[in-house]
């Protein structure tokens, strides 16, 4: 096992967690909600003893790093700021970046807004769309055929989300992370019960992928920090329509690479059908027998894609 590095930098006028390891050329991991930089410990270990630096930080809100209480502090503006100060911190000029879930949609951002320190993009689960997409909780509770109360989205937009998921950490993370043989429930979770009565209050499955390990480190971390910061990723999302001066593009000219999971019933592969346009010369994979926890549940098959893509720039 290579070592894990781990410091606070000041980036963006917030104190930000990143873990390290191995010496090369610099990767980037952005995780999802409700992730921490350990959803990418897989990737760190293969990509570090692969002759790369792999970097994962806490995001803004979660873990190790600020957790601002104004949603106004989560738009896409500022969390692709986060990471331009973290790479000026770690004295980076250029980098792949590596994102899932929120974080793939901050990935594509990055190649939007900063493509002069975009080496690489690899998107898992998240589509690109191009710089448009209005008020995206809405365009997607509107794309799943849903209402404000039985879509995920709009119910992590109240109190009711921050009371459900603290009351037993330990079990939301059970009902949460479930793998692909448990899709259903995955759907309930972005359905909300069905009936709004809460994303896992209608699921009874606690058969995680984790191990007990691995469990008590997001049980430990989100008992001390709470939902708030992850959430509030969601309360700023729609505030990103309203930006003056964002990107404008809708197709980037960077190499790269996107994987779909069969078994994401709310990042559906089909969404990323467009891609190819959008992105010319993008690499498109997919891993069937997964669900959305995509690094997490099959390290094995994205490491292996990723050691592929990336091979070139190994040290």
């Amino acid at each position: 096992m290579i070592d894990v590095r781990h410091q606070q930098v000041a980036t963006n006028g917030i104190s930000m967690h990143v873990a390290e390891a191995g010496q090369g050329f610099p990767v980037v991991f952005l995780h999802g909600f409700p992730e921490l930089w350990y959803s990418w410990r897989h990737q760190l270990q293969a990509l570090g003893e692969a002759g790369f630096r792999a970097i994962a930080p806490d995001l803004r809100g979660y873990g190790g790093t600020d957790a601002p209480k104004d949603p106004h502090a989560y738009t896409m503006k500022v969390l692709a700021a986060d990471v331009v100060g973290l790479l000026d911190a770690l004295g980076i000029e250029k980098a792949v970046f590596v994102g899932h879930d929120w974080g793939g949609a901050l990935l594509w951002q990055m190649g939007l807004r900063y493509p002069e320190r975009v080496e690489r993009l690899v998107g898992l689960n998240t589509p690109f769309s191009g710089a448009g997409g209005g008020r995206v909780t809405e365009v997607l509770r509107d794309f799943h055929g849903l209402t404000d109360s039985t879509f995920y989205m709009r119910y992590f937009l109240t109190p009711a989300a921050e009371a459900e998921l603290e009351a037993d950490v330990r079990t939301t993370f059970r009902k949460v992370f479930l793998p692909y043989t448990r899709a259903e429930d995955f759907t309930t979770f972005m359905k909300v019960g069905g009936d709004g009565s809460g994303v896992i209050a209608r699921i009874e499955h606690t058969d995680t992928f984790l191990t007990e390990e691995e469990l008590d480190v997001y049980t430990e971390t989100f008992t001390r920090t709470g939902f708030t910061g992850g959430l509030n990723w969601y309360r700023g999302a729609d505030l990103n329509a309203d930006e003056v001066g964002g990107p404008t593009a809708n197709t980037l000219a960077i190499r790269s690479m996107m994987v779909t999971a069969g078994k994401d019933t709310i990042l559906k592969p089909e969404m990323a059908a467009a891609m190819p346009m959008l992105i010319p010369g993008i690499r498109m994979e997919h891993i069937e027998d997964c669900s959305h926890w995509t690094q997490q549940e099959r390290p094995a098959e994205v490491n292996a894609l990723l050691l592929d893509f990336l091979g070139d720039l190994r040290a």
